[in-house]
């Protein structure tokens, strides 16, 4: 049986020729245009980046590597008498682009246990730091902290022939995927817990084991695979994953270049949302007392809430024109375990009310649910209720489909990324000549 990293290195081979015959054959095809909108718009839509990791389809939600969600949730392996898959095997997936076996899962489980040991170096920098410092700020330097540790950037500095760049990028994605859940516990122990911490098992694997160091009982374990998969890639556009893009696309190595994308999920308009919707809940269930509304009090009070030129949190997607299949699944997961939490029927409630209004509203494109709307009122359930976190477990999954595409961007060679600015005289320049060409 071959290896991930055989299996992988396989088809980096094949794949370099297609890169190099749309290269040489077909560079200047048009493939998008930019506008105006688009420039000054943080370049919405705008078709200029490469990926085979994920695509975020309209109608189907995300595909990683072509399959839904749903599909790869009834396929992939998953534990003996768990619920969600294992989240090595949607590892495995991003990278080579093939369903996994048992067997490749239980060469990724075993991957896993060599490289999961945390340095003692990183607990002492996440100990030094004061209390009340975010979560974020210190599982990004964690992550940083581990430079040290890179093969890539000893690579470099040795001198290595570019077509080999992604090999020791393939390690450091290993290594720092194997830790990235230790060092997120430890930093939830030191923040919210006392520094009590539950030493990790590395025979269990990811998502049992961050469990065990959260010290969260079942079924916290299928909470976190589920968890950790439905948030592991979604294109290459978002904030997070074009920042790790773009700071790997200086051969900047991997401990770098996630640091720099937890950096960007940090910010209130990307990988907040889920704590955001689970504030905006709380407020809701003060104004009731607690109690839950019927259809009529809800229904009246996301009107008030549109009327006040407010969103409402959690509905609503760029691009997505369905629910969000990961708000489904999520949705699935907790009928069956916790229907009867006070929260969730408030989230069911507005499951139920909340895309009708906004439609009659006449604003929103796409008014259904999205990931954000359910996934922080699960965590709270099983007792995570520090809201500065939710973005730290966000991180883990997200760190998967990024690098994954940082190996694969080493394996094809892609370029620097530089694009070209221009000014705004410029544009309104180029703004006149177009309305003289209308008008004439």
């Amino acid at each position: 049986m071959q290896t991930l990293k055989e299996k992988l290195y396989d088809k980096i081979l094949a794949w370099r020729p297609r890169i190099k015959k749309l290269l040489e054959e077909y560079g200047d095809v048009r493939v998008d245009c930019v506008t105006i909108e688009k420039l000054i718009g943080g370049m919405r839509d705008l078709q200029c980046l490469v990926t085979d990791i994920s695509y975020l389809d309209p109608k189907a939600g995300i595909r990683y590597r072509g399959y839904t969600l749903p599909e790869l949730f009834k396929v992939l392996p998953r534990p003996k008498g768990a619920e969600m898959p294992y989240v090595e095997g949607i590892l495995y997936l991003l990278l080579t682009g093939d369903l996994p076996t048992e067997n490749d899962v239980a060469d990724v489980l075993d991957e896993m246990k060599k490289r999961h040991i945390v340095p003692r170096y990183v607990h002492d920098v996440i100990d030094a730091f004061p209390s009340g410092s975010h979560p974020m700020v210190i599982f990004s330097t964690a992550i940083l902290t581990l430079h040290r540790e890179s093969f890539f950037a000893k690579k470099y500095d040795a001198g290595i022939n570019k077509l080999d760049y992604w090999d020791p990028t393939y390690e450091d994605a290993m290594n720092l995927l194997a830790k990235l859940p230790e060092i997120a516990s430890y930093i939830y122990a030191k923040v919210y817990q006392g520094g009590r911490k539950v030493v990790s098992d590395p025979n269990l694997d990811v998502g049992a084991n961050f469990a065990r160091m959260m010290g969260i009982d079942k079924p916290y374990d299928d909470v976190s695979r589920m968890h950790f998969i439905l948030h592991s890639d979604h294109e290459s556009g978002n904030v997070s994953a074009h920042t790790g893009h773009l700071v790997a696309s200086t051969l900047s190595d991997l401990y770098l270049s996630i640091s720099a994308m937890i950096n960007g999920l940090a910010g209130p308009l990307h990988g907040l949302a889920n704590q955001e919707v689970l504030r905006w809940l709380h407020e809701i269930m003060d104004k009731m007392g607690g109690a839950i509304p019927t259809e009529d009090e809800m229904k009246q009070f996301v009107w008030d809430t549109l009327n006040n030129g407010q969103v409402i949190p959690g509905f609503g997607h760029a691009v997505l024109r369905v629910t969000d299949p990961r708000y489904m699944i999520q949705r699935e997961f907790a009928l069956k375990h916790m229907a009867d939490d006070p929260i969730f029927k408030y989230v069911d409630m507005l499951f139920r009310i909340v895309p009708p209004v906004l439609r009659e509203q006449g604003k929103a494109k796409n008014p259904w649910p999205n990931v954000d709307a359910h996934s922080g009122v699960i965590q709270w359930h099983y007792g995570v209720r520090e809201y500065d976190f939710y973005t730290v477990l966000f991180g883990i999954g997200r760190a998967i489909g990024i690098c994954a595409n940082i190996v694969w961007d080493r394996a094809l060679g892609y370029p620097l990324e530089r694009p070209k600015s221009i000014t705004t005289d410029m544009l309104e320049a180029i703004a006149k000549k177009a309305s003289h060409k209308k008008s004439t």
